[in-house]
């Protein structure tokens, strides 16, 4: 029964974003005992709106640049604008019901097409169909939820405070400034239009998009003979990042990149002088490869090994959690009355799916890929029961033992190296596949089902992570929200399914030049090495697993500076560099009162950076998907990528930071938060 909306709702608790102490509780804004509309026809209704129309932009954003995007905050914002339009203004609540349904998009893109193409690239397209495209990451996604149920709890209400989530503070920023107004929506609304303007300016080419060392003329002799070399992105969005990020985990991260680029750049360019045959068969020799290509065939390798190794690791640090969360579950689930005393409810704020239909659940789509793969796929091998039942567990052991890994990197630094952590699980399928006598085009289609199933349920324990710290942070219900993923992960999965189709009718998945792919090219080429030339580059792996050991000998986080080894530098080397702007702000002026005022106003700030770059990176997607198949331009092509832009692409950035830190410092002259919670704006 619906019941009346709030009213305006006031600040987020001082306790938000901070570790609690001994004794001390957080109380979400809307709490428990508090009556409000949370799924409602409306919400529903704009929500599949917008995971359909974000699952053909995303897709297509992947599939051509191989960046994929997060799609919440954008959403959050039209969500705050579209209420407007009715006669009852949403309440906060039902906005979060349409960020969750819309968000789906992105993980259902992730699944699907950093996998599913690869059928299409290798050839294997006469053992596929449009319901086989469709049906493994739409189980993948069901799965991510169920898998991430029992950890719910231990990441947003154990961990609070510990953890950054900074996508999930800026999205959390965005709704209760939208539902309050006044000055925190004025602050919001003016840094995402200066954001929306900086990066729509980087989109036109008024500046290089990446500062890059390798056009500074006196630094020629590192670029290209040292081979190293520093690239920073420009954008406002990745500057409002690291902001929220912090400085330990950026330092982290930054590291990872630093011995990606060099360390390990520069001595396979030093091994190139002595070496006239390339270390992997099918590659140019190393003395012919540039920077950006020893980092893409060699140095990323080994971070792959060392995401994995790390995410072991981590494992195996968390299994005391595993246990826990897992003994909590089936203590509910068995949970018996006593006598006539009835078992009680949990609070609305604290309500998951019941333990017993996400075993039932969990149970059923086992049984249904088990048959599908046994009749659908491995119908006419040998041991196709053996092998059927091989690659089920495999799904699950491995989506089961990374889905916390996946949630604690986005927890972390609001990215998760899926890509990574799936080519891993298509190299141990494959592994495990050959010695039980599969190979051929069976074998690859076998391995992609099963990378598949592993990505997309990664994918979604990646967004759900953040998703369920919303929802705590404000009072939504989490049943609801595990509901409505599993809701939009059917419209989205459909969407998406239907554009990989149309993508390979118009462009080719062959035709590189028109349509990159370069997650589904990589996952190809993994299939290819195992199932027939057997060229894997085990070496690197291996070596990359050694690297992560030792740096967790060292007392660091493995995984941070594993993904900073994975991902380009020009995106970690900016985080640092937001990091570094947060922590002036917070240690500025006579006293904690007020560094703690500059830095609350800083987090606005920053999250509008973020919103108003990622809002303009879905349009120019757009425009630019209008412009190729209209033959028009809409966005002029400034075209400053020279040396000229590349310096003044320096120069923003490092503006776009001071500015930052100056609407940061305004925020003494305004109310205290608790001045704020007391008596509104």
């Amino acid at each position: 029964m619906e019941t009346e909306p709030t009213k305006l709702i006031a600040g987020l608790p001082e306790n938000a974003f901070r570790e609690l102490k001994d004794g001390e509780t957080y109380t979400p804004l809307i709490p428990d005992e508090r009556g409000v509309l949370e799924v409602t026809r409306r919400a529903v209704a704009i929500g599949l709106a917008m995971a359909v129309f974000f699952s053909a932009a995303v897709a297509y954003l992947t599939l051509k640049l191989g960046q994929g995007l997060e799609a919440a905050i954008p959403i959050a914002i039209l969500a705050i604008g579209m209420s407007q339009l009715f006669r009852r203004k949403s309440t906060m609540l039902e906005n979060v019901t349409i960020v969750v349904l819309g968000a789906t998009s992105g993980i259902i893109v992730g699944g699907s097409v950093f996998v599913m193409p690869a059928i299409y690239i290798l050839g294997i397209e006469e053992h596929s169909s449009f319901f086989q495209i469709l049906f493994v990451p739409l189980l993948g996604a069901v799965l991510g939820v169920l898998f991430l149920i029992p950890f719910r709890r231990y990441f947003v209400a154990e961990m609070h405070g510990k953890l950054p989530f900074p996508e999930g503070t800026a999205t959390t920023e965005v709704l209760v400034a939208g539902e309050r107004g006044g000055r925190q929506a004025l602050v919001l609304v003016r840094s995402m239009i200066v954001g929306g303007v900086f990066d729509l300016l980087v989109a036109m080419k008024a500046w290089r998009e990446s500062f890059t060392t390798e056009i500074v003329g006196f630094l020629a002799p590192l670029t290209h003979k040292v081979k190293a070399v520093f690239a920073l992105n420009t954008t406002a969005a990745i500057a409002g990042l690291g902001y929220l990020i912090g400085v330990r985990y950026a330092l982290f991260i930054l590291a990872g990149s630093f011995f990606s680029y060099f360390v390990m750049v520069p001595v396979f360019a030093h091994l190139g002088q002595f070496m006239s045959l390339p270390i992997q068969p099918g590659d140019p020799p190393l003395a012919c490869q540039s920077a950006v290509d020893l980092f893409d065939n060699y140095a990323r390798k080994v971070g792959i090994g060392a995401i994995f190794a790390a995410g072991i690791i981590s494992i195996i640090r968390m299994l005391p959690i595993i246990f826990q969360a897992f003994g909590k579950a089936f203590g509910e689930m068995f949970r018996r009355r006593g006598g006539d005393e009835p078992v009680r409810a949990a609070p609305r704020i604290d309500r998951d799916i019941p333990m017993k239909l996400v075993v039932l659940m969990m149970l059923g789509i086992a049984v249904v890929l088990w048959f599908y793969l046994r009749f659908g796929v491995l119908a006419d091998v040998d041991s196709p029961n053996a092998l059927s039942t091989v690659a089920v567990l495999m799904m699950y052991v491995v989506s089961f033992l990374f889905a916390a890994v996946s949630a604690w990197a986005v927890a972390m630094i609001s990215v998760t190296p899926i890509s990574g952590m799936t080519l891993t699980t298509l190299l141990l399928s494959a592994l495990i596949l050959t010695r039980l006598g599969l190979h051929g085009d069976l074998g690859m289609l076998a391995m992609l089902l099963i990378g598949g199933v592993v990505c997309t349920a990664l994918s979604m324990t990646g967004s759900l992570v953040t998703q369920f710290k919303i929802g705590y942070w404000v009072g939504a219900t989490p049943s609801r929200i595990q509901w409505g993923n599993i809701l939009a992960s059917v419209v989205s999965a459909v969407v998406v399914t239907a554009v990989i189709l149309l993508f390979d009718q118009v462009y080719g998945f062959e035709n590189r030049d028109l349509l990159p792919a370069p997650q589904p090219n990589a996952m190809a080429e993994v299939a290819r090495s195992v199932m027939q030339s057997a060229n894997v580059p085990w070496f690197l792996y291996g070596l990359g697993a050694v690297v992560a050991v030792i740096i967790e000998l060292l007392g660091v986080s493995s995984l941070a500076v594993a993904l900073g080894m994975y991902i380009p530098i020009e995106y970690n080397s900016p985080i640092l560099f937001g990091a570094i702007v947060a922590h002036l702000v917070k240690k500025s002026g006579n006293s904690e009162a007020v560094g703690r005022a500059r830095y609350d106003r800083g987090l606005l700030v920053s999250s509008g950076l973020i919103a108003g770059g990622a809002i303009v990176g879905v349009l120019t997607a757009l425009v630019r998907w209008i412009e190729a198949q209209t033959g028009a331009t809409i966005l002029p092509d400034l075209g400053n990528e020279g040396a000229f832009g590349n310096w003044l692409g320096l120069a923003m950035f490092f503006g776009i930071c001071g500015y930052m830190a100056w609407d940061a410092w305004r925020g003494a002259k305004g109310p205290t938060p608790g001045e704020i919670r007391e008596g509104g704006t």
